[in-house]
């Protein structure tokens, strides 16, 4: 029997494909974003796979949606058995340079609303026995990065808190599974302002459907940490041998778009 999947981000990139793979086994999904139109359409393709697809457009940027969003979810009768917190963004200059309030609503977002809604909706999954929680991280969670720095230091926040969680849950039938893809090609990009630098003009960027169908799989089999493609597990691997000082020139450089 198909369960339920609640989905952040999901108007478009990661999220839109991550509704797309568990609508494929059956599952309902709670599509969560601020584009309410990208979401009704989206919606209505996915209800052509015979699963209900419900519209909540909230926008996580306000302290109080998280909330408001486990309301709206209880006033429908729904139990979420599946947390998909991929709902993100990034900014890209230097740090002083950048708007404070973008980067403050960026860790409201990337951070205080996934932490939110780990409280909200994993209550009601260890009190059932039963849940699956993914919280997209990133391969920047290993290192600082110059230039995006907020957006590091946010995606360090989410692995560590992911794995702590998790171990606090182990016995408990509930899993916490932190996705770290490296460059992939989605909005992300485009939106933080990093579809130019070094890191996005190399070859190797990322399918999102690839980085999806792994995370998917990673957090059904309750793996704790994914990295997605060998050559970021080498990258994550090389962290804890390289001086801290080489890893921030390394991010440093990628960050920067060609001739800066």
């Amino acid at each position: 029997m198909g369960q339920v999947a609640l989905i952040t981000g999901a108007s478009a990139g990661l999220g839109e494909q991550f509704a797309h793979r568990f609508a494929r086994d059956g599952h309902d999904v709670i599509l969560v974003a601020r584009n309410e139109a990208r979401l009704n359409a989206l919606a209505e393709r996915l209800r052509i796979q015979k699963v209900r697809a419900f519209v909540m457009p909230f926008d996580l940027a306000d302290p109080k949606t998280p909330g408001a969003l486990f309301d709206a979810v209880k006033e429908k009768g729904l139990e979420v058995d599946f947390l998909v917190n991929n709902a993100g963004f990034g900014t890209s200059g230097s740090f002083l340079d950048l708007a404070l309030e973008r980067e403050l609503e960026m860790v409201q977002v990337n951070c205080t609303a996934l932490l939110a809604l780990c409280h909200l909706f994993v209550r009601p999954m260890k009190a059932r026995g039963r849940g699956r929680v993914l919280n997209i991280a990133s391969t920047a969670a290993f290192q600082p990065g110059p230039f995006m720095a907020t957006y590091f230091a946010t995606k360090a926040f989410v692995l560590s808190f992911s794995e702590a969680l998790g171990h606090e849950l182990e016995g408990t039938g509930v899993t916490v599974t932190a996705s770290c893809p490296g460059a992939t090609m989605t909005e992300f990009s485009k939106v933080s302002g990093n579809d130019k630098s070094r890191l996005f003009q190399r070859p190797g960027v990322a399918r999102a459907e690839d980085v999806v169908d792994e995370a998917y799989e990673a957090m059904m089999e309750g793996v704790d940490v994914k990295v997605h493609g060998w050559l970021n597990v080498l990258a994550a691997q090389s962290v804890r041998l390289a001086p801290r000082a080489v890893l921030r020139s390394i991010a440093a450089s990628l960050n920067l778009p060609p001739g800066s």
